[in-house]
């Protein structure tokens, strides 16, 4: 999928205002570390929903990965709370770039959220897999950055 039909289609999904349903928070609950869990709490209800879509299609690929990784499903956008910015705040970011401050860490989130997960302890394979961030001689960890670009790309 492009890019712009990636953003235009996440952009439509975050008009849907009604709240996540006890099941999808319960399910959040029970694949996350409890500090874990209350990064990804603090995220705005349409990452919440898109973490939950990317975590099922991930998992949909990928049914035995390991709980790091499936962990990195989950929280692979967890560094956007930084940037504090609502839908059409991101929709101009994406259009300008990396202009000032808060759209620089939008655009940066990946390492951000990476390093907010090694704040509280996350596990190094999560936090590199968040960041999308493998060494050349580190295969292993390869198949999990393809398959969760896989499923992000909604």
């Amino acid at each position: 999928m492009t890019k712009v039909a990636h953003l235009v289609k996440r952009f439509v999904i975050s008009l849907d205002r009604r709240d996540l349903s006890e099941f999808d928070i319960d399910s959040a609950r029970a694949v996350l570390a409890p500090r874990e869990f209350e990064l990804w709490s603090q995220m705005s209800l349409p990452d919440k929903k898109h973490s939950l879509t990317v975590h099922r299609r991930f998992l949909d690929l990928m049914p035995n990965a390991e709980i790091a990784a499936v962990r990195a499903s989950m929280l692979h956008d967890v560094g956007k709370t930084k940037s504090n910015l609502g839908v059409l705040s991101r929709v101009i970011a994406t259009i300008l770039g990396s202009r000032g401050e808060r759209f620089s860490q939008y655009h940066d989130h990946e390492a951000i959220g990476a390093k907010m997960l090694r704040e509280i302890g996350s596990e190094e394979t999560t936090c590199r897999l968040v960041a999308r961030s493998i060494s050349d001689d580190d295969n292993s960890l390869a198949k999990y950055i393809v398959a969760l670009q896989s499923a992000d790309d909604i």
